[in-house]
Parts: structure tokens; C-alpha cells; sequence
């Protein structure tokens, strides 16, 4: 895989684990989501309005999804892809994201809405991903914007400015993108001394993860 089909891999699997918790908050009898600027709910009150807006965002991604699996059967010439699930058919997209390197531009297509989705669902759960600020600077832009992501497993600079020069990087044409070192790639992670290792940058990640689920 390139940066790009990582980036989109690592999104993937992250909404493939999150979505069927979209499903329950649809279920009666849960309490809905915490909507950003929506308040406290009233006791007693609807909750329809906060159920809408989950409702809203399982469509979209359900419709989202579709087309994705649909684009990337197009254009690897598979056919039309079986009807099927969310969940299997992220699982379906994600089995092919090795062949997407040779076509880049749906690589990109792919990542971005698979990123656009992640942050919907998210956002309608109300629990976006917590965040692990890692000490040191960034090797490319030498700011202290270094943050470890759990859910993605990486460390990655938040800083909009950083820029590596090289040419197959994409920072400089997509101002989205954000360098990226993921775990399970191994190596020294970034703005950590010497000898400190994924061991302590991952611990930090897993403290984080589970105060979040708390």
C-alpha cells in the first residue's frame, strides 16, 4: 500500500468498528447521542430530533459506502458487487485497497470519503477520538504539533503547514493531508528521544482509548 490506500485503510477500519453503534443509538429506549451546540436533553423530553440526527448520518454513510464499493468494482472491472451490509462491504473495499495504488485517483476518492464518513460517525456519536499530545517536534516542519491518534494507531503532525518536499507526498496538493507514522510500521516514532519506542507512545494511546470508553 501507498500513503494514500494506508490512510484510507486505517479510516476504514475504523468506521467498519464504529457504525453498527450508530445502529443501537437508533434502537428505542437508548439514550441519543451528545450533539454538539443541541445542550442537555430535557428530562423527559423527545428525542426525536437527536434520533433524526443519527438516522441522518446512517443514510449517509450507507449511501457512501454503496458508491465506493460500486466505484472501485468499476473500475477494477469486477462486476456489479453483491449486495450486502455495511460492515461487508467495508470489509469488501478494504480487501482491495492494494490493487487501488494503480489507480490513484480513486486511491484518493476513497480515502477522502472513507475519512468524511469516519468523521460523521463520530460526530453523531457525539465521541470523537481522543487525542495524545507526544512531546518533541515534528521532523519536517520542527513544530510541536505532534499528536498520537489511538483509533488510528499512528502519531501524526496536526500542524496545516507541514511540508516535506518530497514529490510523491501528497502535502503539497491535498490540504487535508497530514504526515502520518503509524505503529505498525515500526521505526522510532517521531519528536520522541532516543530509546523511547512505540512502547511508550502506545501505552499513552491505550490510557487514552479506554478513558474515552468510560
Amino acid at each position: 500500500m501507498n500513503t494514500v490506500t494506508q490512510d484510507a485503510a486505517v479510516y476504514i477500519e475504523t468506521l467498519h468498528r464504529r457504525f453498527p453503534e450508530l445502529l443501537t443509538e437508533l434502537a428505542p429506549g437508548r439514550r441519543p447521542p451528545t450533539v454538539p451546540g443541541a445542550g442537555r436533553r430535557p428530562s423527559g423530553g423527545p428525542s426525536a430530533p437527536l434520533r433524526l440526527h443519527v438516522s441522518d448520518a446512517v443514510r449517509d454513510i450507507t449511501d457512501g459506502v454503496v458508491e465506493l464499493d460500486e466505484a472501485v468494482h468499476d473500475r477494477l472491472r469486477l462486476g456489479r458487487p453483491r449486495h450486502a451490509r455495511v460492515p461487508q462491504r467495508l470489509a469488501r473495499i478494504a480487501s482491495l485497497l492494494d490493487e487501488l495504488d494503480a489507480h490513484p485517483d480513486l486511491a484518493e476518492h476513497v480515502r477522502d470519503e472513507a475519512r468524511r464518513m469516519t468523521g460523521r460517525c463520530g460526530r453523531a456519536l457525539g465521541d470523537p477520538e481522543p487525542v495524545v499530545r507526544v512531546g518533541g517536534r515534528c521532523p519536517w516542519c520542527d513544530s510541536v504539533s505532534l499528536r498520537a491518534f489511538p483509533d488510528r494507531r499512528a502519531v501524526l503532525c496536526v500542524n496545516p503547514g507541514c511540508r516535506c518536499g518530497a514529490e510523491e507526498c501528497p502535502c503539497g496538493t491535498d490540504p487535508a493531508h497530514r504526515h502520518t507514522w503509524h505503529e505498525s510500521a515500526g521505526g522510532p516514532p517521531p519528536g520522541t528521544p532516543p530509546g523511547t519506542g512505540w512502547r511508550t507512545v502506545s501505552a499513552a494511546m491505550d490510557a487514552a482509548a479506554e478513558g474515552a470508553r468510560r
